[in-house]
């Protein structure tokens, strides 16, 4: 069986190390006698799995000591709520950044526990860019600042985080989570969906600062309190126990295949770099991000015509380069290029572009 070459936003593809070393311990894993889907989370065998995914998490993305690791479920969608449920319990006011359609969703939802506040929105401009921001608007007493690093629809990302002060800042990074190496101290807290460039879905992965945590809303259901949570290990119940296990083995390939997240910059730069160029200079396709806010991750582009790209995504399909096809809210292309992308995906979708190019334009 050939496999295609998947631009997913989510789930996404996997690292083909990955699914087979996966494959071959479906039946037995390191000799237990039964797969990792089967096996008590409460047993000494999956207690191993799931220290060693935080310990290799916490190596790999350089998490201090004195942040809290959750392995969480429910989605980064359920990580609207938790947030403001968790942070916003001393002066209920939280200020957030309008990027893209997740940030907008995670800032009303917010809204239904305090003072939320939009500082800065990019809506009028089809959310093409990062939007700047006027410190005039920020508040001092909000209890957090939250943003949404990579826009997964709009394909924009936070090149330069901004200037919060004292307020802890709060990121949803689900779609750019070791796509590159991040300075964690800069964030009160870090929160992403596991199905773009972790695991497969499911797990939800939740890195706070230890002096965030301890105070929630009245009302807060026990699931969503980060204190109960950190204080059972991520196990007051069952945890994602095979994405948990899937995320380990990414981990693992991320540290010992590629050589850590700064040798992943370095090729996910170069994958979208060699998209990138392509577009710049097409006289057919058009990309939608402004330079200055482009994602590396997702590369959203159009050729101005629906027909045409509806052609277009069809055609590449029949190639073997499914899920093309652009979020249905805004129409067009998305290539997501995420970690397990291979180069040679983006090379020979690049040539198939310039072919389809050459025949339609």
């Amino acid at each position: 069986m050939s496999r295609v070459y998947n631009f997913s936003a989510g789930p996404s593809m996997l690292p083909e190390a990955v699914l087979q070393k996966a494959a071959n311990e479906i039946m037995d894993y390191e000799g237990s006698g039964q797969s990792v889907m089967e096996m008590s989370h409460r047993s000494k065998v999956y207690d191993g799995i799931i220290k060693g995914a935080e310990a290799l998490l916490r190596e790999v993305m350089g998490i201090p000591d004195n942040y809290k690791v959750l392995f969480l479920q429910g989605g980064a969608s359920s990580q609207f709520a938790a947030v403001p449920m968790n942070l916003m319990t001393k002066n209920h006011k939280a200020d957030y950044v309008l990027s893209g359609q997740f940030s907008t969703k995670a800032y009303q939802e917010a809204a239904r526990y305090g003072d939320v506040k939009a500082v800065a929105s990019s809506k009028e401009d089809t959310f093409s860019h990062i939007p700047d921001i006027d410190k005039a608007e920020c508040r001092e007493d909000a209890d957090y600042f939250h943003i949404c690093m990579n826009n997964t629809i709009y394909g924009t990302l936070w090149h330069q985080l901004p200037d919060t002060g004292d307020v802890p800042l709060v990121a949803d990074i689900s779609s750019c989570i070791l796509s590159q190496p991040i300075d964690v101290t800069k964030f009160g807290l870090l929160y992403a969906g596991a199905q773009k460039n972790v695991a497969p879905a499911g797990l939800t992965i939740v890195i706070v600062r230890e002096d965030l945590i301890g105070e929630t809303l009245p009302g807060t259901p026990t699931m969503f309190s980060y204190e109960v949570m950190a204080k059972n290990d991520s196990m007051y119940n069952t945890p994602p126990c095979w994405s948990i296990y899937m995320c380990k083995l990414v981990l693992e390939w991320i540290k010992n295949d590629i050589g850590g997240l700064t040798k992943m910059e370095e090729r996910n730069v170069a994958k979208a770099q060699m998209l990138y160029d392509f577009l710049d200079n097409s006289k057919l396709f058009k990309p939608c991000a402004r330079k200055d806010s482009r994602s590396i991750m997702n590369v959203t582009f159009v050729t101005g015509d629906a027909d045409m790209d509806a052609k277009f995504v069809k055609e590449a399909a029949e190639a073997g380069f499914v899920n093309l096809k652009g979020h249905r809210s805004v129409g067009g292309m998305r290539a997501s290029i995420y970690n397990a992308m291979p180069v040679e995906g983006i090379e020979k979708l690049v040539k198939f572009m310039a072919d389809f190019e050459a025949r339609n334009a």
